[in-house]
């Protein structure tokens, strides 16, 4: 058992979540496992109005990191034989007339060119509109349940962004053409599915596959968003969500403990198979992005991430090669006069300064981060 340390233990740890805080978020939980031991903090407060402090062991929104956790599933039925990595989808999921040049790696690599169906932009600045992601419309949607195979249709109805293999693009289409992939070649749901490779095997009592529920497990803080209508400011509590319309590209909630076992577990190969691990963690070279994790070079050697987030949460999920060393957090959005620009900036700077205190000693940034809509 890791020796659990306090603020005062770590309290360049608590100053670094309380200047997180002061930077425009309403609260911050943090759990780090070094060689020193186990550090678990919180800064800020779990609910608007009200002083107490985040919960250490909340419940949250993991946004994007899901991505880990589905390319997981994928890869251990690709161990067990049910699936081709360089097989054509279209194998499996014949019902949508997919590009045959689409391999299941390029779904998971980001690499199939597919339109992302939560919203394109391109280099020019021009922006393509999917599903409503944002203001007034994505609040009234609070609710609003939608089916995978909805959102790849519409994404199959959109131009290619290019021609399979020849680049990379994240698209949130690929993880959701993901689970229906594992549903068809198990007969069982993803939630299913997740729940006898990952959840079960490593105690994860803490991590959801929510589907189209709204709901998450106490306790847990509350996340936000301040967004303009009609010329004015509003700000909409964003706890229950139906993220049906993120499905598995963004879907789960978990907790800083179980991000640290889940991640842990795969970077020391207690998930995968030493040739799949491998096959993960080697980064396409335009962005660094594996197979459903990023790899990032820093001057305190590789690590390996993925955060992840949409308005009102955001998640933190690091570790180096071996899974000794490991920085899991929770971010929550409140009332703070941000737009998304700049709440796509705060993060970025939140993130590279938790990851340069605990992995490079406060030197180094981490070299990079994808930062949009729906990661």
């Amino acid at each position: 058992m890791s020796l659990t340390l306090t603020g005062q233990d770590r309290p360049e740890l608590q100053k670094a979540i309380e200047e997180i805080v002061d930077s425009g978020f309403a609260g911050v939980q943090l759990r780090v496992n070094d060689e020193r031991g186990e550090w678990v903090g919180s800064a800020g407060v779990r609910k608007l109005g009200v002083s107490a402090k985040p919960p250490t062991n909340g419940h949250f929104r993991i946004g994007s990191t899901t991505k880990t956790f589905t390319a997981t599933v994928v890869l251990q039925l690709v161990a067990e034989g049910k699936i081709g990595l360089d097989s054509p989808a279209d194998d499996y999921l014949s019902q949508f007339g997919l590009d045959r040049r689409i391999t299941v790696r390029m779904l998971l690599q980001h690499t199939s060119g597919l339109f992302n169906y939560t919203g394109e932009y391109y280099d020019d600045g021009t922006v393509a509109p999917g599903i409503p992601w944002q203001g007034q419309e994505y609040v009234d949607n609070q609710f609003h349940t939608y089916q995978p195979k909805e959102l790849v249709r519409l994404a199959l109805s959109k131009p290619a962004r290019f021609e399979p293999g020849t680049d990379w693009s994240y698209s949130n289409t690929n993880y959701v053409l993901a689970k229906l992939l594992i549903e068809e070649v198990t007969g069982r749901s993803l939630a299913e599915e997740m729940q006898r490779l990952i959840l079960q095997p490593l105690g994860l009592s803490g991590t959801v596959v929510p589907g189209a529920s709204p709901e998450i497990p106490e306790p847990h803080a509350h996340g936000y968003y301040r967004y303009e209508h009609a010329g004015q400011w509003k700000v909409a509590d964003v706890t229950r969500f139906n993220v049906s319309w993120i499905s598995a590209a963004g879907d789960m909630i978990s907790t800083t403990e179980d991000l640290h076992t889940f991640f842990s577990a795969l970077m020391s190969g207690k998930l995968l198979p030493d040739s799949l691990l491998a096959e993960m963690r080697t980064p396409h070279p335009k962005l660094g992005y594996g197979l459903g994790l990023f790899v990032e070079e820093t001057d305190g050697g590789t690590l390996f991430n993925h955060n992840g987030g949409f308005f009102g949460w955001a998640a933190l999920m690091y570790s180096t090669p071996d899974g000794s060393k490991t920085l899991t957090a929770s971010l929550t959005t409140g009332d703070a006069e941000l737009d998304f620009a700049a709440t796509a900036e705060a993060f970025q700077k939140a993130h590279q300064r938790l990851a340069e205190e605990v992995f490079c000693s406060g030197q180094a940034e981490p070299a990079h981060e994808a930062v949009e809509s729906a990661q």
